[in-house]
């Protein structure tokens, strides 16, 4: 078999706009076990959307990407129904920022000869299948936006922005979660950036560039998280999968505590994920668990023990087709971050 037989069907993305799942939510409200679980996060998120001083901080963690979701995050951001996102460079650079350049995923099957795979230069997601030479690609061209920045400690937020900067002349698929989120100023953190296709072109920058070269400062990432917090005051957390986007976005209350400065815990909080805390985990603990640290108010949260290419469509279909995003206040919270410091009087 060759490669070009392997890679010829494209994952095509779901979009929540054709598809209205609110009398599907509204019935599932009536059942029990994960389908009524489900209905109760759909309406607590859009309660979080109805709130009129609710910012609401997306984390993503896993492959839904990859496996179909991406439209969906992308039309939260393009309908002011998220505020800030947290995820795993994997989510934001090898899936999205791959697609914005003009590469596909394309469906496969995890019934395949994996060392074949290798030969052909085929990277497996479970069932959905990349070019390694694509992603190779993607590495380079992380690699040519480093190389034009000034040669500093950034964010992966600034850094980010920047790809999304990039993206506004060179982009081969203009619909994009890296460009929307710039268009919409809609600041992304991958708080283990480096753990991703951008690791390999930053290796690659700074290989070149050994006295000179950018770094990805990620305690400026949990610093500025943190002041997204403060800012916003009332939060909510969408959370698809768990692990370090996940924490991170719950860290930032504590970290406001020890900044000195009060903020209440996040108000809202949605997890979508398979994990369970037979391990003690959960993948970074249940939500009535963070209450315990100070981070989470257990009593609008909701834990959704589902695959997240099944329960996100329905759950941002559901909020998407009851509109109240349309009244929200448009927070722009990556505006906070372009104003100069006001220099300190001596």
């Amino acid at each position: 078999m060759k490669k070009k037989d392997l890679l010829k069907k494209t994952v095509q993305h779901i979009d929540i706009k054709e598809i209205n799942a609110v009398e599907m939510i509204n019935a599932m409200s009536k059942m029990s076990f994960s389908a009524r679980d489900l209905a109760c996060a759909a309406d607590l998120y859009d309660r979080m959307l109805r709130e009129k001083k609710c910012a609401v901080i997306l984390t993503l963690a896993g492959s839904t990407s990859a496996a179909g979701c991406m439209q969906v995050y992308v039309d939260l951001v393009k309908n002011n129904m998220v505020d800030a996102i947290v995820a795993t460079g994997a989510s934001i650079v090898d899936m999205d920022f791959f697609e914005a350049l003009g590469f596909k995923h394309y469906q496969g099957t995890p019934f395949v000869d994996d060392k074949k795979l290798r030969e052909l230069y085929i990277d497996r997601i479970y069932d959905t299948f990349i070019s390694e030479e694509d992603l190779q690609h993607c590495d380079r061209t992380i690699k040519i936006i480093a190389d034009s920045l000034e040669p500093r400690p950034y964010s992966s937020r600034e850094f980010i922005a920047e790809m999304g900067k990039y993206l506004m002349k060179n982009a081969k698929k203009k619909d994009s979660l890296v460009q929307a989120a710039y268009e919409h100023n809609v600041p992304i953190f991958c708080p283990a950036f480096s753990d991703s296709s951008a690791g390999f072109g930053l290796v690659l920058h700074q290989y070149e560039r050994p006295e000179r070269h950018l770094s990805i400062d990620s305690v400026k990432d949990f610093l500025e998280l943190t002041q997204v917090k403060i800012q916003a005051g009332t939060t909510g957390l969408l959370m698809i999968g768990g692990g370090v986007p996940k924490n991170f976005a719950q860290d930032t209350v504590v970290c406001a505590e020890i900044l000195g400065k009060e903020v209440p815990m996040h108000k809202y909080a949605i997890q979508i994920t398979v994990a369970d805390v037979r391990d003690g985990a959960c993948s970074s603990s249940t939500l009535k668990e963070a209450n315990s640290w100070g981070k989470v108010d257990s009593s609008c949260e909701q834990m959704v023990y589902a695959e997240a290419t099944l329960a996100l469509p329905l759950l941002a279909s559901y909020a998407y087709h009851k509109g109240n995003w349309k009244t929200r206040k448009k927070w722009e919270l990556a505006k906070m971050f372009s104003v100069t410091p006001k220099t300190k009087k001596k």
